[in-house]
């Protein structure tokens, strides 16, 4: 058996079809949707990632907004400029890039945010929405992807045992909690392991569907795989290789090339679950916008 690809990158490609489709209603509308990323410091990788955004929302016909920071910049700075995004009805989602520098807390500056324009959805009141079942919660992007990807290729997680390794806020315990809800696409039974769990070999092997987003790679070796399972790759890791042009190489957190002969469905690194985190960001987007439009007192976003 050789698994067939979830090309992350094609699907994507139609969910920005899909936003960018939206997006024009709603500008015929009068609002156009407005994504504001916020950047602290001077990280090279969270300058390409803004970048990619900033790409994404223009070919959608979103407003971009970027806001960079110097690195030295302070709590009250970084509030006020959350709080006058906040009350601004051009923007519909906000962003904080992270890491920020050390001198900032990263909770307080994430709970500034409303949760209206909390299209990243790691607001706790959004966490809390969406871990009650509430449809109207944002999910994180990375973790709706996911989801998403299942769907895309008719791959129904309902009454399926679920393997997540990995229990990060960001992907890990998200992405258990939204497949383990009694909505369409989930249903399903979701095991969430991590790098402590006992016979975490054994435990792997129960999964009909794997997800791994522990951060290292390779991690996921054949011998942890049921045959057949539907395996996703949430890992980005960097790997020395001096036969490269940049000097190192991306790589997931499976093992691919041995685990892609035990799969029946599996995604790339890079081009699999990547490029899904920033479309279901757009959607979000759009999503906020939509409700400012048909409501903006009661979405949150009108301002003071």
């Amino acid at each position: 058996m050789t698994a067939r690809i979830i090309d992350g990158k094609r699907i994507a490609g139609e969910i920005r079809r899909e936003v960018a489709e939206s997006a024009a209603e709603l500008i015929a509308r009068g609002t156009r949707p407005g994504l504001s990323v916020v950047l602290v410091g001077d990280d090279p990788a969270s300058h390409v990632y803004v970048r990619m955004k900033t790409r994404a929302c223009q070919e959608a016909g979103l407003h971009a907004r970027d806001v960079p920071l110097p690195a030295e910049t302070s709590r009250e700075e970084l509030l006020g400029e959350i709080d006058r995004l906040n009350a601004d009805p051009e923007i519909h989602g906000i962003l904080i890039q992270l890491p920020l520098p050390a001198h900032l807390n990263e909770a307080e500056i994430m709970e500034r945010v409303k949760p209206e324009k909390d299209v990243d959805g790691f607001h706790p009141v959004n966490v809390g929405r969406m871990v009650s079942g509430d449809p109207t919660a944002f999910r994180p992007a990375t973790p709706a992807g996911i989801q998403e990807l299942l769907r895309r290729i008719d791959y129904d997680p309902q009454g399926k045992h679920v393997v997540v390794i990995g229990r990060s806020n960001i992907v890990g315990r998200p992405v258990a909690e939204i497949l383990s809800q009694k909505q369409p696409w989930a249903n399903a039974t979701v095991t969430l392991a991590h790098s402590r769990t006992r016979d975490l070999a054994e435990v792997a092997r129960l999964g009909e569907i794997l997800i791994v987003a522990i951060g290292r790679p390779r991690f996921l070796t054949a011998d942890m795989v049921t045959d057949g399972a539907v395996v996703i790759d949430v890992g980005v890791n960097r790997v020395d290789d001096p036969t490269t042009q940049k000097g190192y190489r991306l790589e997931g957190d499976v093992d691919f090339e041995a685990v892609r002969e035990k799969a029946s469905w599996i995604t790339p690194v890079p081009g699999g679950v990547g490029p899904m985190t920033i479309a279901m960001l757009l959607n979000n987007t759009v999503k906020a916008a939509d409700r400012y439009a048909t409501a903006p007192e009661t979405a949150g976003l009108a301002g003071p």
